[in-house]
């Protein structure tokens, strides 16, 4: 049986139903401290989120024509010239928490991992929704 790519309303309908989650994950820590089990809950869930949002706007221009991009910062930065996100610039800083926070290095950032996610990544996807919804139904 052949499997079908995936298309930009398949990959969006995915990161909202992943931020939905998040939003559950999150809603009852927004002001108390995380312990260590629900801080890792937190980023595993926001990492999937994000990997959807990336995915989400790499089909939204192949839909358009346009050539597949070599990974996150380049579409991050097309879709900050595109209008899908509007900070350029925390889009790229959740790339770079996303590297520190990788398991190879040695320092500890799930703590602040977590409480960026809390108080200014989930604003960042939320945006993106908003914008997505926005240029699927144009």
């Amino acid at each position: 049986m052949k499997i079908l790519p995936p298309t930009c309303e398949k990959c969006f309908d995915d990161f909202q139903q992943a931020l939905d989650e998040l939003r559950e994950v999150i809603r009852p820590f927004k002001n108390i401290p995380l312990d260590p089990k629900t801080q890792h809950k937190v980023i595993r869930t926001f990492e999937l989120t994000h990997e959807l949002a990336l995915n989400t706007m790499g089909e939204f221009f192949k839909k358009q024509g346009r050539r597949p991009f070599s990974g996150s910062r380049d579409v991050t930065v097309e879709a900050f010239n595109e209008d899908l996100i509007d900070n350029g610039k925390g889009w790229l800083d959740i790339i770079i928490e996303r590297i520190k926070f990788n398991p190879l290095y040695p320092e500890d950032y799930e703590a602040e991992f977590s409480h960026n996610i809390i108080k200014k990544h989930i604003l960042l996807l939320e945006n993106f929704e908003r914008k997505m919804i926005g240029k699927l139904n144009n």
